[in-house]
């Protein structure tokens, strides 16, 4: 084999190296994309859940306060639907962790 066909033989190899790492390169950035995403979507939602915590708390507090009450229910249409918000931001925090421990543990 002469210098000229080595040096070509080692170029294609090259390539189909560098075609190869940037497939791999270009998927890994991809995951790390969508953990960046996952990861700003839970702290979204648990900004969102701080914000209904504090509503539920100062409703509560009014009751209490302003309002003169003694007690007061989960079963009251206004805490129950801060509730049901609350669950449900909870619960979608908690699929999206889920969602970010498997694509971590693909890595």
């Amino acid at each position: 084999m002469t210098f000229g066909e080595r040096m070509k033989e080692l170029l294609e190899q090259g390539a189909v190296v560098s075609r190869e790492f940037a497939a791999k390169a270009g998927a890994k950035a991809q995951e790390l994309g969508e953990i960046g995403v996952l990861k700003l979507e839970i702290m979204q939602f648990e900004g969102q859940a701080q914000k209904l915590i504090a509503r539920l708390g100062a409703e509560v507090y009014s009751r209490f306060s302003e309002a003169g009450a003694l007690s007061v229910s989960r079963d009251e249409p206004l805490v129950a639907a801060m509730l049901g918000e609350i669950t449900a931001v909870k619960e979608a925090i908690e699929r999206r962790e889920e969602d970010l421990r498997r694509r971590k543990g693909q890595g």
